[in-house]
């Protein structure tokens, strides 16, 4: 049994270099990203038993994303080889104050948006403590919205923690496409991840803060757990971060961490990965999966690409509170 199982997209990533357009780039730095695969490494970082399920496409580029995923310790026994579709890919543009980053995607007929129902016997698979998808796999295709919603009947049914990280993005659907999906779907869900923008978007929940939100998530769909992530822009290159977790009788909060940002992707996907990581090994504690969750993903955006190489020790002495001089 994996302490935790994810499913989704990966997709290769181009980044521009020294703040270079994308229209101007002569080099671009090649890396590996997704949603869902970026918790399964960081839940690997840390300590947990950690496998992704998907399909990558045969050939070099999805020997490639293997190979990259290999690296980091996640399992890829449940990753399986299609000879339908291709690599998607995205461009990564990063700006400074005042021009914003930029992200264009080619992920069009991607093998994961090429799933069939015979490419994973879920009811078999999900053999897991947790498993973790978000809403931008069932996003991707008709294929994608129904493995999305069969895998999580059968996680349910097999006694998993159901987490869910509501991720919207528009470029994929729109808020009524999302709505009409993802709704359903929370039937099965124990712990939403989610922001203030999201709710809205994709429920038509919204309050006078993030706490009045997560108590009418709560309200409307019964989870075990609603945790809300807060980014507040200071600048282009420095923000604010913070994170809550609500049970339905009690809050849990966090400090607010400054950060200067070097590489925002990823970083909501760190805090769902340091969050599952502490509800589990601290007996299910919220307020200590909460602060793991926001240490975490303070990190991550500390650090260039959508993985998180950060490690256990780090996030402990964050907590910690211990002094930032050079480590010698």
């Amino acid at each position: 049994m994996f302490d935790i199982i994810s499913f989704g997209e990966a997709m290769i990533r181009l980044s521009t270099t020294d703040y270079k357009r994308i229209e101007q780039a002569d080099l671009f730095k090649l890396s590996v990203g997704g949603g869902e695969l970026n918790v399964a490494v960081g839940t690997a970082r840390l300590g947990l038993k950690s496998a992704w399920m998907s399909l990558l496409p045969e050939g070099l580029l999805g020997g490639l994303v293997r190979n990259k995923i290999m690296e980091t310790g996640v399992d890829t026994s449940l990753i399986k080889f299609s000879g339908r579709g291709r690599m998607g890919l995205y461009f990564v543009e990063f700006g400074a104050s005042p021009r914003r980053s930029k992200v264009i995607y080619d992920r069009k007929l991607s093998s994961i948006s090429l799933i069939e129902e015979s490419d994973f016997n879920f009811k078999e698979i999900l053999k897991t403590r947790v498993y973790h998808v978000s809403g931008i796999t069932p996003a991707l295709s008709e294929g994608c919205k129904r493995a999305t919603g069969e895998s999580l009947k059968y996680a349910k049914e097999n006694g998993a923690i159901v987490s869910f990280d509501v991720n919207y993005r528009e470029k994929l659907w729109s808020e009524s496409e999302a709505q009409k999906c993802l709704i359903p779907l929370m039937d099965y869900v124990d712990i939403l991840i989610t922001t203030e923008e999201d709710t809205e978007r994709v429920f038509k929940i919204k309050g006078k803060n993030y706490y009045e939100v997560a108590e009418k998530l709560m309200k409307e769909f019964s989870f075990k757990i609603v945790a809300i992530t807060l980014r507040e822009n200071i600048s282009v290159l420095r923000n604010n971060w913070t994170a809550i977790a609500y049970d339905g009788h009690k809050f849990y909060n966090d400090k607010k961490y400054e950060l200067e940002l070097v590489d925002r992707f990823g970083g909501g996907d760190s805090f769902s990965a340091g969050f599952i990581f502490g509800y589990l090994t601290e007996n299910k504690d919220i307020e200590k999966a909460v602060k793991y969750g926001n240490a975490f993903s303070v990190l991550k955006q500390t650090n260039p690409t959508d993985f998180n190489w950060a490690n256990l020790e780090e996030v402990k002495s964050l907590l910690a509170q211990k002094s930032l001089r050079v480590q010698r």
